[in-house]
C-alpha cells in the first residue's frame, strides 16, 4: 500500500511547522527552533487506531491516537528550520507511515501564544478506510486493547499515560484520555456497569 504523503508543492516554503497531538508532544524526535501550544479545528484527538507496530502486534493490537474528523484538537506546534525540512519529513514518514494508517496532510493551526497567528502545519490524520481504523470504541474496549498492547516502542499503557502527562503540562485536559488514565492507574474492576454503557463525549 502506498503512503499518503504531501507533495512538495503542497508543503509551505521556509520553516516547517509540525502539529503534535500524541507521542510527538512528548517525544518529537527531531530538532526544532520553538514549540508553541496550538489548536487545530476540524479534527479531534481519538484513540481510534489499532497499533500493529509501535504499541502492539497484528495478533495482539494496541491502541494509539489519530486525528479523526470533527471537533477540534489542542496540541503542540513545532517550528523546524528550513534547512532541516527534508530530514524532518523523512524522519516523520519513517515513524508515522510504517503501515500507512495515517494520511499526511497540511492543516491550518492556531498558535496559542501572544501572536495568535494561524500557520500551515504538517499533521497526520487517520485514514478511515484503513484496516487499522478502530472507530469509536467504548472505554471498556479501549482499556482492554491498551492493557494488552506491547510493540517495538514499548507498552501501550506507558504511551497513554505519557500523553496524558504531556496534555496536563500544557495546562488542559482531555476528558476521555484522563478517564482511561484513571483506570490504568487503578483497578480495572472499578469500571462500574453504569459507566460502561455511558457514551463518551
Amino acid at each position: 500500500m502506498r503512503a499518503k504523503i504531501v507533495s512538495e508543492a503542497e508543503l509551505s516554503k521556509g520553516d516547517l511547522w509540525v502539529f503534535g497531538y500524541g507521542s510527538l508532544m512528548w517525544r518529537p524526535g527531531f530538532e526544532f527552533i520553538e514549540q508553541v501550544p496550538a489548536r487545530l479545528i476540524g479534527e479531534h484527538r481519538a484513540l481510534c487506531v489499532y497499533s500493529f507496530d509501535h504499541r502492539g502486534t497484528p495478533e495482539k493490537p494496541g491502541l494509539v491516537l489519530g486525528l479523526d474528523r470533527g471537533g477540534a484538537c489542542r496540541g503542540v506546534a513545532f517550528r523546524v528550520a528550513a534547512k532541516q525540512r527534508g530530514e524532518t519529513i523523512d524522519y516523520l514518514r519513517g515513524r508515522e507511515q510504517t503501515t500507512h494508517v495515517y494520511r499526511e496532510v497540511m492543516r491550518s493551526v492556531w498558535l496559542e501564544d501572544d501572536a495568535r497567528q494561524r500557520v500551515s502545519a504538517l499533521a497526520y490524520v487517520v485514514d478511515r478506510g484503513h484496516v487499522q481504523y478502530a472507530g469509536r470504541l467504548s472505554l471498556t474496549e479501549q482499556l482492554r486493547y491498551v492493557q494488552q498492547g506491547h510493540g517495538r516502542s514499548g507498552n501501550n499503557r506507558d504511551y497513554v499515560l505519557a500523553t496524558v502527562k504531556s496534555i496536563e503540562a500544557q495546562g488542559f485536559r482531555d476528558a476521555q484520555l484522563h478517564q482511561l488514565a484513571a483506570l490504568l492507574h487503578g483497578d480495572a474492576h472499578s469500571l462500574h456497569p453504569p459507566l460502561e454503557g455511558k457514551k463518551e463525549a
